[in-house]
């Protein structure tokens, strides 16, 4: 494969991302009166940080297209976000730190200015993919954003990065259509079923009035592995990209769905998201624009596949991963899956 070819891929990595202080607990603050220890916090930035190095340090970085990028602006965040609550963000960030919003979102001191360079990130992606300087991109940011609410964070999320994305396109890049596909406009969500928010993410939840049909939600049962997954996408994912036809495609990566993941019970491993990625740049090909761009929410290897390289780095887990329970597709997977095809008649 020419590099010409291999360097069409952008990539926006900073440091500090790594600087972004969750706080020191898994879930919910430490209190030593009910049993919670000060435990490493379990969106701790360490992850992003080791991704980019494993990235050095397989050759892959000199194949991509480092791109610059500037922080965003407080009006970039009031594009999809309540001025009462960036405001909150924006006082306590200056002082101590706080909280996203759900009490178990803790931010340290600064927290508001890293989340800026985040969200700048991927809006400069983003332009970068639309004005045709690289064909995809991968913004490797933190922290991440796709649980956060217009009014609230939540889940470890301070702004909604794809959210933001996605009406940034619309109002300045000229696109008429954005599609969101969180693997976790248009919004397909592919996600546990009742995991997290356990409130939120239901089948009929499928927008309201005017946005009705705008809102694909797909719970999937616990235990699925990379054969629902498929199964999913090409199902439901790609037959609703196909009929929405967006302009652009916003992927709001996650890790969620892993095998290896400690918060949910999903079975996905690297080979699934390889193939999750493949189809995704298939049908963005196919739509005739290729615009694909990659926000990362939690952490998984795709780097190698939207630029279509291939390091000598393995996944050591490989082997086992195969054998345990959950790569195939079940039949009551499947029923699950299939029940959901008539949603597909109320995209526009």
């Amino acid at each position: 494969m020419r590099l010409e070819s291999l360097a069409r891929t952008g990539y926006i990595w900073c440091s500090i991302f790594g600087w972004y202080n969750p706080g020191n607990n898994p879930l919910l603050p430490a209190d030593h009166r009910v049993g919670l220890a000060p435990l490493r916090n379990t969106a701790n930035p360490d992850t992003k940080r080791l991704a980019h190095e494993l990235i050095d340090v397989t050759g892959l970085l000199r194949h991509l297209h480092t791109l610059d990028f500037t922080p965003a602006t407080k009006e970039d965040v009031l594009l999809v976000h309540h001025e009462k609550y960036v405001n909150r963000v924006e006082l306590e960030s200056n002082h101590t730190g706080g909280d996203c919003g759900d009490g178990a979102s803790p931010f340290g001191r600064g927290a508001y200015d890293i989340a800026l360079h985040g969200l700048g990130a991927a809006l400069s992606m983003l332009k970068a993919v639309v004005k045709g300087e690289v064909r995809n991109g991968y913004t490797l940011m933190h922290p991440p954003g796709h649980h956060a609410e217009p009014d609230t964070g939540r889940g470890q999320c301070m702004f909604n990065n794809g959210a933001i994305s996605a009406e940034y396109a619309l109002r300045n890049l000229g696109m008429r259509k954005v599609a969101i596909v969180d693997v976790h406009v248009l919004t397909i969500s592919v996600h546990q079923d009742r995991n997290f928010p356990a409130d939120t993410g239901m089948a009929e939840h499928r927008g309201e009035g005017k946005g009705f049909g705008y809102n694909f939600n797909i719970p999937l049962l616990p235990g699925c592995g990379n054969g629902a997954y498929e199964y999913t996408l090409e199902t439901l994912v790609l037959p609703a990209l196909w009929r929405y036809k967006p302009d652009l495609i916003i992927v709001a990566s996650g890790l969620d769905a892993g095998i290896m993941d400690p918060l949910a019970r999903q079975s996905v491993t690297n080979k699934g998201f390889v193939s999750i990625t493949k189809k995704l740049m298939r049908v963005a090909d196919e739509l005739g624009h290729g615009r694909l761009v990659y926000l990362q929410e939690g952490i998984h290897r795709i780097i190698e596949t939207l630029a279509g390289v291939q390091t000598l780095e393995v996944d050591p887990y490989e082997g086992f991963l195969d054998t345990q329970y959950g790569s195939a597709l079940e039949p009551w997977q499947k029923k699950a899956i299939d029940r959901l095809v008539p949603h597909l008649d109320d995209i526009k």
